[in-house]
């Protein structure tokens, strides 16, 4: 049977690498010497458990993640952790520091506020979030508990090139959409945590990643599910994981091993990015929506001459095999996300798709 494939720009749930699809598909009935779907076994199992430390362990070996950090694989997204990293770091009465960068920064915002002091130090609001900060927009809070960034903001298509200095205050980050997709010096952080669906497995997963002294912030007065402490303490066992996306995330790995790890995704992340902008930035028909300096290789936001143009690029585009390419409602426009497992030939089919649609309409 042949099974035909479209390119996927969706922002999230993402493109899987075909690989890893092709590994899972065959052994989705059986593991090979288990004689169970991974679906089926038990998280207490030595199967399962050894699934996990190696999802893990090749994890640390991609990110050269020092050892004093704990690594687990949650669930509830980036969103639920907008919630937990305040319960679990604003717990002396200091206040967090937040850089404002985007509709899901403003949104880790709002959660943290209902849990203590948050501080806005750093904001491009006023830009409509076309860019990232400079070092002399953000003013730290002295002696604050911590302070938030998002790496990649995907609605707005920026990206952090240079990350805040932060000095002795632990750095925060939400790197759902371009987590492993190049190198980072995972040493600047205290916390990093990402949604698994964009660059690292399938929906459903969430990676945590505390440095282990403020594992020690986590009160005992939280609830149980909502306490790093605990969690780390339980290996991400404490109660049943996503058994099913955590292999998923493990054959990922896996293959981002095969690619030349985090160097060989990271030369194809700018090849595949510079196609696509040297399109947008080849006649002026197409506009792109960030400043050039903070523009993202995951999330690539442009605009067409009218909107009655983007509505009919969108159409054409999903008719000719070209889908998920319609902006966020929030800001509209046209959106092509190309991580990690994003195909190559799949961004030169976009290129070519519209170099001929400004021909026709331009």
């Amino acid at each position: 049977m042949v099974i035909h494939r479209i390119f996927n720009f969706s922002a999230g749930p993402a493109v899987l690498p075909l690989p890893v699809l092709e590994e899972a598909q065959r052994d989705l009935i059986a593991l090979p010497g288990v004689g169970m779907s991974v679906t089926e076994i038990s998280h207490r199992s030595k199967t399962f458990e050894a699934l996990l430390t190696r999802a893990i362990e090749d994890f640390r070996e991609l990110s050269g993640l020092p050892a004093n950090y704990k690594v687990m694989l949650l669930q509830g997204g980036a969103s639920l952790q907008f919630s937990m990293v305040p319960m679990n770091l604003l717990t002396d009465g200091r206040p967090a520091d937040y850089v404002d960068t985007g509709t899901w920064a403003d949104k880790a915002i709002a959660e943290a506020r209902k849990v203590g002091d948050v501080r806005v130090t750093g904001s491009t609001k006023a830009d409509g979030y076309s860019r990232i900060p400079s070092a002399a927009e953000v003013s730290l809070t002295a002696g604050a508990a911590y302070v938030h960034i998002t790496t990649n903001n995907t609605i707005e298509g920026t990206q952090w090139k240079t990350l805040p200095e932060t000095g002795d205050i632990p750095l925060v980050a939400d790197a759902s959409s371009d987590i492993l997709s190049g190198p980072l010096d995972f040493s600047r952080f205290g916390v990093i945590y990402a949604g698994a669906q964009k660059n690292l497995g399938p929906s459903g997963v969430t990676l945590v990643i505390v440095r282990d002294d403020l594992l020690a912030r986590s009160t005992s007065t939280l609830p149980t599910m909502m306490s790093y402490k605990v969690l780390a303490e339980n290996n991400s066992l404490y109660n049943t994981p996503n058994t099913f996306g955590i292999y998923l995330l493990g054959l990922t790995m896996k293959w981002l091993k095969s690619l030349g790890g985090v160097a060989g995704i990271a030369a194809i992340n700018v090849r595949k990015a510079g196609m696509l902008y040297a399109e947008i930035d080849r006649t002026g028909f197409y506009r792109g929506t960030a400043q050039k300096e903070s523009r993202s290789l995951m999330n690539v936001t442009f605009r067409l001459p009218s909107e009655d143009l983007e509505k009919r690029f969108d159409k054409e585009a999903t008719a000719a095999g070209l889908d998920g390419l319609k902006g966020h409602r929030s800001v509209g426009g046209m959106r092509a996300s190309i991580y990690n497992a994003f195909p190559t030939e799949g961004v030169s089919a976009l290129v070519e798709f519209m170099k001929e649609f400004e021909r026709k309409n331009g």
